[in-house]
């Protein structure tokens, strides 16, 4: 549901009054879980049980039409020498399983990370030889919500190593950075008061566990990068061109927040 700016400047001095600190604090990965205040939960933990239900039905989830129809785009030829996805990579099912759980992930040639809809592009400009997919095309959805299917169940599990770390932190200071009219930080909602209620709906903790991921209030599947552009947006800040680097470190540091979550796509929200 979206929160009405109107509604969210009235909310908003009580919610931060409820335990905001001056410095964030990351949630403990699982690994480091102790007792139930430091426990990390998807976003489904948060939704009403009709749309939990909706999501568990692969026939009510109207995402899988999306992954339905990214079936139908791997085993498309493309490009000149008429090469698919499955010419190269086989049955999905094996062939991707923890592919998303492992994404954004450190592409040597680019000297960073890039998210699975970059990867998704890079194959299909260098081994299809075929134009990119624009990002929030039905096609890219479509075909990043085929190869995430196949990791569905699958713990996050980012690489944090010398190449990743420095964007795991540049991450972490988009998260943290007072930012906007409102003067919010990402941390302010979703590590400082998770659980609480903006304007009548649950603040989650922003685990990117389902993505891509079909939105009642869209209508439709959208991406991360989508929803985090629309976060901006509602903090009133100016948000990131959807090709920004900076969205893969902010998605990369998320990841990694949410490492050991499994994956869920596609999942269904509010």
């Amino acid at each position: 549901m979206r929160i009405p700016a109107g509604l969210l400047a009235l909310a908003l001095p009580a919610v931060l009054s409820l335990g905001a600190s001056a410095h964030a604090t990351d949630l403990p990965q699982a690994e480091r879980r102790s007792g139930p205040a430091a426990e990390r939960h998807s976003g489904y933990d948060f939704m009403s049980a009709e749309t939990r239900a909706m999501q568990d039905d692969d026939v009510a989830n109207p995402g899988m039409l999306w992954v339905l129809d990214g079936e139908a785009l791997w085993n498309r030829p493309e490009g000149p020498e008429r090469k698919s996805c499955a010419a190269c990579h086989g049955n999905a099912g094996v062939s991707m399983s923890g592919v998303a759980a492992r994404h954004p992930a450190y592409d040597a040639m680019r000297g960073r990370p890039i998210d699975l809809e970059q990867r998704i592009n890079v194959c299909r400009t260098q081994y299809q030889r075929t134009t990119p997919l624009l990002y929030e095309s039905r096609d890219l959805l479509a075909l990043t919500a085929f190869v995430a299917h196949q990791s569905r169940g699958e713990p996050i599990a980012v690489a944090e190593e010398p190449q990743t770390r420095p964007f795991i932190e540049a991450g972490r200071r988009i998260f943290e950075h007072r930012q906007g009219q409102l003067n919010l930080s990402c941390a302010q909602c979703h590590n400082d008061n998770w659980g609480q209620r903006l304007a009548g709906a649950p603040i989650p903790q922003a685990h990117p566990t389902g993505y891509p991921l079909y939105r009642l209030e869209w209508q439709t599947l959208g991406s991360i990068r989508r929803r985090l552009r629309e976060c901006f947006a509602g903090m009133r800040a100016e948000p990131y061109p959807g090709d920004a680097p900076e969205i893969v470190d902010l998605e990369l540091f998320l990841a990694w927040r949410a490492k050991g979550l499994p994956i869920e796509t596609p999942a269904v929200r509010p």
